[in-house]
Order: C-alpha cells, then structure tokens, then sequence
C-alpha cells in the first residue's frame, strides 16, 4: 500500500495525486468482485459420493452454477475423517476458485488428531453454513425405555449395562452420545463401527441397544418398524419428524447436538469473493426447491454471514474439545 501511494506522489501533483490513490484503491477490489468467477470453482467433498454431505454439495453446486453462469464441480476427496480434503484446500490458492464443503467431523478433529496438517480456523476462512440437523437416537424395540426420562433411568440403573452403537470413533454419532451420558450422569458402552449401515443392522439385532444417528440414515428403519425413535438431538424439534421431541426438552435440559455442513475457503482468500459467494448461497438456500431436498435429508437450509459462521465454528470446536477430553475419546 505505501508503495502505490508513494508512486503516485511522485507521478502526479498535489490533489490529482489523492484521486489516483482513491480510484485506484477502491477500484481493485470492485474489479475482483465482478469478475469472480470467471473460470470453473472446485467444490471438495472430503467424504465419497453418495454420503448426506455429497448429496447436500451436489445441490448446492447446481445452484452456484445457475446462478453465476460458471461451474462449480465436485471434487470428492475422502480420507482420514474429512481432514485429506480440508487439508488440499487448505494449501489451495486463496483465490476462491477451490472450495470445501466441511461437516461437524471438522470441529471434533482437532482434538482429536495429534498431527493435522492444517488448522481448522486459521487455514481456512468461513463462507456460510448450508445445512444444519438434528441427529436422532434410535432404539431396539425391545428396549424397555420409551423416552429419554426412561433411558436415564435405565442407563443409571445398569452403569455400562447398555451398549451404544457408532459409525466411528470420534464421529458426531459417537461424541453426541458421549455428550448426552456426560449431562446425565451416566455410564453407556461405546460400540464403534465402520459406518452407520453395520451400525445400526447391530442396534436391529440387539447386538447394541441404541444409536444417535443422522435421520437420513435411521428414519427409514424407524417408519419400517424395525428401530423406535426417541428423541431428535437439535434445540428444536426437526420439521422432519415434528412427532419427535427434543432431548432436551423430554429428560435433560440443556442437550444439542445437531449435524451440519458448512463451506469454508482457504485463508485469506479476498474479501470480496467471500461477501460474493456468501450472497449467491444466500439466494440458493433460500429456493423452495432446495429448501425441500435438505428437508427431506433431514436438514434445514441454514444461511448466515461469515462473520457469524467463524464464530459458530469457534464455539464448535471449544464444545467437541470438551466432549472429546471427557470421554477420553480415541482413534480407530
């Protein structure tokens, strides 16, 4: 900055010199708005198609593409619990032309890894969030508890006696419930799997009892009979079960525990292209038909600024950190 303004002084006299410094600077970023994007973005997924984040991705690219006239593909890069692809992007151009779709594994794997090749809030800059859920704890019909009240009960009555199922270490699934038997002051069985499906064919054998699972996962097997449903993990309840009332308003005030994604850039992308794409997801998560996709995954559309989302994120990985200590939570 001192150099232009110096240079300027020096080529053109008195006022005329003020003006050029002003138009100059103030038209940099302007060029930059309007030109963003003028080639293909990259949109990674850290996770393999087909998952809730590739689906919730895959919607809001086609948005993104409409509505700028300029592709935004996806990239899936899966690995090591969503860090390969944050890392990539991390150490990507910040030009705003590579992009990462990040999820809740993101907030909990600070403290979960001891050697990540990135820093969650320092590497990468926040976007907006895109989608936010509750998770949903299942049962075995055979469970003898028919709401969380009862699962306290029970839980507290055989310490370690009831098996909870997960799809991994570390994941949302395993620490929501870490999280749940931390507030009611009870001791569960932590059971991890390789995913959810072999997770929850084990909650349906009785092989573990219950799960906190995504709703996309585990309502299909509820409305098949085969799990019972009894309580959504989010402050509110979900619109995609309105029958189903919150954790914390049936047994333990205080609970939340919801899934999300969220798009993150690589630091010190400019300002501009943030404050660009965050107004095109903006009108994005705001289309009926988007709303209705992520609805139907269990999700709401969730918009907010990036100044906002930066602080969801701080205070995501300050609660996760917390859990992750408490229940001594390692890896596979």
């Amino acid at each position: 900055m001192h150099s232009i303004r110096s240079f300027v002084r020096r080529q053109l006299p008195g006022t005329l010199a003020g003006l050029g410094v002003a138009v100059c600077l103030a038209a940099a970023p302007t060029a930059h708005a309007q030109g963003y994007p003028n080639k293909p973005v990259k949109l990674v997924v850290p996770y393999p198609p087909g998952g809730p984040t590739d689906i919730v991705a895959r919607v809001v690219a086609q948005k993104l593409s409409e509505q700028t006239g300029q592709q935004f593909i996806i990239d899936n890069r899966p690995g090591a619990g969503g860090n390969t692809g944050a890392e990539l992007v991390a150490r990507s151009a910040p030009d705003g032309y590579t992009l990462v779709v990040a999820t809740t594994a993101h907030a909990i794997n600070p403290s979960l890894f001891k050697n990540l090749g990135y820093r969650l809030t320092k590497d990468l800059a926040p976007v907006s969030l895109l989608t936010s859920g509750p998770l949903v704890i299942v049962a075995n019909p055979g469970l003898p508890a028919r709401n969380v009240a009862e699962l306290i009960a029970l839980a507290k009555a055989k310490p370690g006696g009831l098996n909870f199922a997960s799809s991994g270490n570390g994941q949302s699934t395993h620490l929501a419930a870490e999280l749940f038997a931390s507030m009611a002051g009870v001791k569960m069985t932590h059971v991890p799997y390789k995913g959810s499906a072999p997770a929850l064919t084990d909650v349906m054998g009785n092989q573990a009892q219950l799960m906190f699972d995504t709703m996309l996962s585990a309502m299909p097997q509820v409305k098949g009979g085969k799990l019972k449903a009894l309580a959504v993990t989010s402050a509110r309840r979900s619109p995609a079960a309105p029958e189903l009332p919150t954790v914390a308003e049936s047994g333990l005030p205080g609970y939340e525990a919801i899934a999300w994604n969220g798009l993150l850039a690589p630091a010190g992308t400019p300002p501009e292209v943030i404050a660009r794409l965050n107004a095109e997801l903006k009108k994005a998560l705001a289309l009926p038909e988007v709303k209705d996709k992520f609805e139907a995954q269990g999700f709401a559309a969730t918009w907010n600024t990036p100044e906002a989302f930066g602080g969801f994120l701080d205070a995501e990985v300050q609660k996760w950190a917390q859990v992750v200590k408490v229940s001594g939570a390692t890896l596979d």
